[in-house]
């Protein structure tokens, strides 16, 4: 009757899975020889590692990544693509996070680029950072909208808030100067106090060129390139370069 009535409480505080533990030591003689200190360390272990496990669920959920299976172990160094493993390994241990710093993937269609952001996004949930993964005709079309219903600046604080924000598609489509300014709304407000990583199939210096006023461009730029690691997927020759879509699509594992 008091083992049923502790279960009652434990699960009215919402601590189920302590409830569960305890149940379990009950029921299996095997527990009954651990002192009171190892018991009740066994039952604190089991809601944590539950508490632990799912705020790192809810992380990756609310990230919306686009490939939630990128891993940093499978990224594929070879098909000529000229990665740093060694700097790529640097980078996964989410220092540049803490240090406000940002990454710029540079590569053609089909390099990878979104595979080595999501697994840079899937390192930084695992170290429990607040990650969000979105395209940039997404995110522009977001800021549109809430400029439309007066929400900008709730909409804003709401990305502050992400300590990893993963835009790709970066420099896509060209820029209006409307789309520019409310875009550095957002850059100036995380600037050295966030960390960002832009994928883009354009080079650093055709990026000037898809913003059409240059005044907005060279704000924008300034807040990125000075404190980004850049990573470029390419190979020495054009002829060596194989699309991860072509390495990974169906025709190739056949």
């Amino acid at each position: 009757m008091i083992n049923q009535e502790t279960v009652n409480k434990l699960i009215e505080m919402r601590l189920t899975t302590m409830a569960e533990e305890f149940k379990n030591q009950i029921s299996r003689p095997s527990y009954h020889s651990l002192c009171f200190e190892e018991r009740f360390g066994l039952l604190v272990d089991a809601e944590y590692t539950y508490r632990i496990n799912n705020k790192l669920y809810r992380l990756i959920k609310k990230a919306t990544l686009d490939q939630p299976h990128a891993s940093i172990e499978d990224i594929n160094y070879k098909a000529g693509r000229k990665l740093n493993k060694s700097e790529i390994l640097r980078l996964s241990t989410c220092d540049y996070i803490e240090g406000h710093h940002n990454i710029i993937i540079l590569g053609a269609t089909g390099a990878g680029k979104s595979y080595l952001s999501c697994a840079f996004g899937m390192e930084a949930c695992k170290k429990y950072y607040a990650t969000k993964y979105i395209r940039l005709p997404e995110l522009l079309m977001e800021l549109n909208v809430a400029l439309a219903e007066n929400t900008l600046k709730k909409l804003i604080q709401a990305y502050n808030s992400v300590r990893l924000l993963i835009i790709d598609d970066w420099m896509l489509s060209k820029l209006n100067e409307s789309d520019a300014k409310l875009l550095l709304e957002i850059i100036h407000a995380r600037h050295k106090k966030a960390s960002t990583i832009f994928c883009s199939q354009f080079d650093l210096k055709g990026w000037h060129q898809r913003i059409s006023e240059p005044t907005m461009a060279d704000a924008i730029l300034d807040r990125i390139v000075y404190d980004s690691y850049v990573i470029e997927i390419n190979s020495d020759s054009t002829s060596k370069d194989c699309s991860m879509r072509e390495e990974y699509g169906i025709k190739r594992r056949k």
